[in-house]
C-alpha cells in the first residue's frame, strides 16, 4: 500500500493553493467544501477561481510563489502548469513538514486526492495511488449506485440517537444487532425517501419497543425498465439487493432478475393472454401476507409500475393494510424501446404530442377514444397490442388515419434480442403474422417512424450462450 488512506480535518484551517487555472479551481472547490480557509497564489486567476474569489470563498494573493507563502499553512496544493514551480512548492512544503499535493506528479506528493463520494457526513473515497485517475472515477461511479444520497440524511439521524440507543442497549453485541436492523430496515428506507419525520418516529418507536425485529415488513414496488439492466435506477439496484423476497412478473428479463439477492425467495406471478399465473387480487394479497411475516418484499415489474403496470392497485391494498411501501419508477417500455430503435416519440417536424394506450383486447373489443388517436402531428404508442393488431389497424383507418401512416413494431426492445420491423398502419397485421412477432412487443404509430433509418444507433450484441433475455424470466 503506497498511500495510507486518511481524512484531513480542515475546518477553519489555512490552506495554500498555488495556481490559478481550471485544475486549481477544482482543488479549491474541494478544499472549500471541507471547510478550509484557502489562499490562492497566482499571477492571474481563471474565470472559475475569479468567481470564487469575488464570492469570498477564497483569498487571492497576486504574484508568484515564495516560501514565505507557507507560513502558518496546514496543507498545500501545487496546481500550476510550470513543473519547476510545482517542484519548488513541494520541496519547500516538505522542508517544513507540511502535507503537499502536486497535481499530476505523485512523486512529489506526500498526499493525493482520491475520487470522492460525498454523502456528508458519510464520505467514501477511491484511489489508484495516482496510477489511473480515470479508473478511480469509474470505480467511484459504480459505488455511487450503492451509496445513495440519502445516506447523509440517515447518518445525521442515527447520530442524534446514539446516546438513547446506548442507554437502551448497554450490551455491545445487542446494540450492534439493533443498528444493523435499523440500517437495513424501514427507518433507513424512510430516510432515503426523504421522509425524515416518519423515520424519526419509527426509530423512536423501535427504541421504545426494545426489540431488534419488526413485526411487519415492507414492500418495494420497483420498475425494472424495458429489459436492459443498465437502465435500472440506483435506488432500484439497491433495493433489489437487500430484499428478502422477490415477486416478479413476465416482463422482467433474466439478467435483471439475476441482480437480486441469490438467497431471496422468488415468486413468479406473470400474466399472459388467458394464462395468469396468479390473479391480480392474489398478487395484492401475497404482498400483504409476505410483509406481515416481517419480510422485505421486492415487487419487481417490467417497465414502470404506474404505466399499465397495475402498481396503483397493489399499493392501494398495502395502504389499506397499513404496510410500509415505497415506489421506484422505471423507464417505461415506450421511452426505452423508442430510444433504442431510433424513433423519437416527439419531433418538432413530425409530432408535438405523444399518447400511450393499451392495446389489450377485452371480449374481442378495444374501448378506446379512436377520434383522439388519429389527431394530426401525434405519436401513438400501443402496449400489449399484438393480439388486437387487426382491430387496431382497422379502427385507426376507419376513424380517418391514412393507411400509409408509418408504424413500427419493437420486439424485446433494449435487449440483445431486439428486433424492429417497420411498415404502415395498414400492413401491421400482416407484418405481425409473417414475421411471427412475439411478446413483449411495442407498437409505435406516427410520422416519427420515418426517422428510424436515419437515427438507428443501437446494434444488438450477438446472443451470448447462457444469457437469456426472455419474456419468461
Amino acid at each position: 500500500m503506497e498511500f495510507l488512506p486518511a481524512f484531513f480535518q480542515l475546518k477553519d484551517q489555512p490552506c495554500l493553493l498555488v495556481g490559478g487555472g481550471t485544475v486549481a479551481a477544482r482543488k479549491a472547490t474541494l478544499l472549500v467544501r471541507a471547510g478550509g480557509r484557502v489562499t490562492v497564489v497566482a499571477p492571474e486567476l481563471g474565470p472559475d477561481l475569479r468567481r470564487q474569489a469575488e464570492a469570498g470563498e477564497v483569498t487571492h494573493r497576486p504574484g508568484t510563489f515564495v516560501p514565505e507563502d507557507l507560513d502558518g499553512m496546514q496543507l498545500v496544493v501545487a496546481a500550476t502548469d510550470d513543473a519547476a514551480v510545482n517542484r519548488a512548492v513541494a520541496e519547500a512544503a516538505r522542508a517544513r513538514g507540511i502535507p503537499v499535493n502536486v497535481v499530476d506528479d505523485r512523486r512529489l506528493c506526500s498526499f493525493i486526492f482520491p475520487s470522492v463520494i460525498d454523502r456528508s457526513p458519510v464520505i467514501a473515497a477511491v484511489s489508484t495511488g495516482g496510477a489511473s485517475p480515470v479508473l478511480a472515477r469509474q470505480l467511484r461511479t459504480r459505488l455511487e449506485t450503492l451509496i445513495p444520497s440519502g445516506y447523509g440524511r440517515l447518518a445525521r439521524l442515527l447520530e442524534d440517537f446514539r446516546k438513547p440507543v446506548r442507554e437502551r442497549f448497554p450490551d455491545a453485541t445487542e446494540r450492534r444487532r439493533f443498528w444493523e436492523e435499523i440500517i437495513e430496515g424501514p427507518v433507513a428506507e424512510l430516510a432515503f425517501a426523504g421522509q425524515m419525520d416518519e423515520a424519526r418516529r419509527e426509530l423512536e418507536d423501535r427504541i421504545a419497543r426494545d426489540q431488534s425485529r419488526r413485526d411487519v415488513g415492507e414492500v418495494y414496488l420497483v420498475g425494472a425498465g424495458p429489459g436492459d439492466p443498465d437502465l435500472l435506477t440506483f435506488r432500484a439496484v439497491r433495493l433489489m439487493q437487500q430484499a428478502d423476497v422477490v415477486v416478479y412478473d413476465r416482463l422482467v428479463s433474466r439478467p435483471i432478475l439475476d441482480m437480486t439477492r441469490r438467497d431471496a425467495e422468488r415468486y413468479y406471478v406473470g400474466k399472459q393472454k388467458d394464462n395468469h399465473a396468479v390473479p391480480q387480487e392474489g398478487i395484492n394479497q401475497l404482498l400483504v401476507d409476505l410483509a406481515k411475516q416481517g419480510k422485505r418484499v421486492l415487487r419487481l415489474k417490467g417497465g414502470d409500475p404506474f404505466i399499465f403496470g397495475r402498481g396503483g392497485e397493489e399499493i392501494e391494498t398495502l395502504a389499506q393494510e397499513g404496510i410500509h411501501f415505497q415506489v421506484v419508477p422505471g423507464i417505461t417500455a415506450a421511452a426505452g424501446c423508442a430510444s433504442y430503435s431510433g424513433i423519437p416519440l416527439t419531433h418538432r417536424d413530425y409530432a408535438q404530442s405523444c399518447v400511450f394506450v393499451t392495446g389489450h383486447l377485452k371480449h374481442g373489443e378495444l374501448d378506446l377514444n379512436w377520434p383522439a388517436l388519429v389527431a394530426p402531428n401525434q405519436t401513438v404508442v400501443f402496449y400489449m397490442g399484438l393480439t388486437g393488431m387487426p382491430v387496431i389497424s382497422e379502427r385507426l383507418i376507419a376513424h380517418g388515419m391514412s393507411p400509409d401512416t408509418p408504424a413500427a413494431l419493437v420486439e424485446q426492445g433494449t435487449t440483445p434480442n431486439q428486433r424492429v420491423l417497420t411498415g404502415t398502419v395498414a400492413s401491421l397485421p400482416k407484418l405481425v403474422e409473417e414475421a411471427q412477432v412475439r411478446a413483449p412487443t411495442l407498437t409505435i404509430v406516427g410520422e416519427v417512424v420515418r426517422l428510424r433509418k436515419k437515427l438507428d444507433w443501437y446494434q444488438p450484441e450477438e446472443h451470448r450462450p447462457g444469457t437469456v433475455f426472455s419474456s419468461h424470466a
